[in-house]
């Protein structure tokens, strides 16, 4: 909050429950002496709060007396305040939970994109707290029951993605408003540096909370929809890793019409995460082959490579979590992506296998349509 309060130079900041009945304090930041503390409950017909309950939108005032939407409003009189802003925050099911708000009896510029862009960060960071907090709380509880000491483990896990993930998010809030105004070719190169590894660290915390849906026994999350673009964002993804692995000869032949019912998002994870595996551990003389097709209402996804055979043992650990194959190049990751690519093949009713032999080995997606 004090951070929000030197961006926006508004001297009243705070997060409020709001509900159907009343406006509920928790936590406020007050250089103005407004007297309002956590547990305090205002009429929530007195507040622009409510507006922001019904429509999930935020409201911004810059100079209340004189905007031709608010200046005949009783609200800011009320109160005494010429600026303001409510955003909306959500609880650990995504719906709504209440504001994080701010006020001051002078006018100030607050709709420009990097002041308003900030504030929706940290009122999506306020959301993830109250998830992260909510997850704890169950966690606490889970610790008086014995037969949920095995998943304590994954619990944790979980809860240190989240905590990481406030922090980091943060970071690269001050780094995108750095890159935004300074001018000096060398600091936007640091920058750029910093923010790539900060990207970095995002996959990895992914990967880790990927992994801890897996383990816990709930499917990693989808967001199904009919899509019909696939092709263009596998493509990408292919794209992607080529341009950063210009070493390797990747070809690539995706023909994908029509629409397919999925999450494109996780079937480019899986894609990107099998050519991953197939850039670190094939054979850089020569291609890889990335193929994607329509056969007999599936999506057939194939990702193939030359190199050594997978040994038998390395077969039967290939799609198990933090395990990696001995004597070949790090791919700075966790060991995660082929546990992750099967799990999200499982989530979309479908199966990822692998053959390998001395000519090459390939991987196989294949899911209903």
């Amino acid at each position: 909050m004090e951070m929000l309060a030197d961006l926006t130079g508004l001297r009243f900041i705070c997060v409020a429950r709001v509900t159907k009945q009343e406006w509920t304090m928790c936590s406020v930041l007050d250089r103005i002496e407004f007297n309002l503390n956590p547990g305090d409950k205002l009429d929530i017909q007195t507040t622009f709060c409510n507006s922001v309950r019904i429509s999930q939108q935020p409201v911004i005032i810059e100079h209340a007396s004189e905007d031709d939407e608010f200046k005949h409003s009783p609200i800011p009189e009320m109160y005494g305040f010429e600026s303001y802003f409510s955003y909306p925050i959500y609880d650990v099911d995504g719906n709504f939970f209440g504001t994080i708000c701010g006020l001051d009896p002078q006018p100030a510029t607050l709709k420009i994109g990097r002041i308003t862009n900030q504030i929706s960060s940290f009122a999506a960071l306020i959301s993830r707290q109250i998830k992260m907090n909510e997850v704890f709380e169950d966690t606490k509880a889970a610790l008086f029951d014995e037969q949920s000491a095995a998943k304590l483990r994954e619990q944790y896990i979980a809860i240190l993605g989240h905590d990481i993930r406030t922090p980091l998010s943060s970071l690269k809030m001050g780094i995108d408003f750095l890159s935004d105004i300074t001018q000096d070719d060398t600091a936007k190169n640091v920058l750029t540096r910093m923010d790539n590894s900060a990207s970095r660290m995002s996959r990895l915390i992914s990967d880790v909370m990927d992994f801890t849906h897996g383990k816990m026994g709930s499917e990693i999350p989808l967001n199904m929809q009919h899509v019909d673009n696939l092709n263009s964002v596998l493509l990408h993804a292919v794209s992607e890793l080529t341009l950063l692995h210009k070493e390797c000869n990747i070809h690539c032949n995706i023909n994908l019409e029509g629409k397919v019912h999925c999450d494109p998002e996780r079937i480019s994870q899986v894609l990107s995460n099998l050519l991953i595996n197939a850039i670190v551990h094939g054979d850089d003389s020569r291609p890889i082959q990335v193929n994607g097709n329509i056969v007999e209402n599936s999506l057939v996804i194939r990702v193939s490579n030359h190199g050594d055979a997978i040994s038998a043992d390395a077969m039967s650990r290939l799609f198990q979590p933090f395990w990696r194959q001995q004597n070949h190049r790090d791919t700075g990751g966790l060991g995660l992506g082929l546990f992750i690519a099967s799990q999200i093949s499982s989530a979309h009713n479908g199966t990822l296998t692998v053959e390998s032999d001395a000519s090459k080995t390939e991987f196989s997606l294949k899911i209903p349509i």
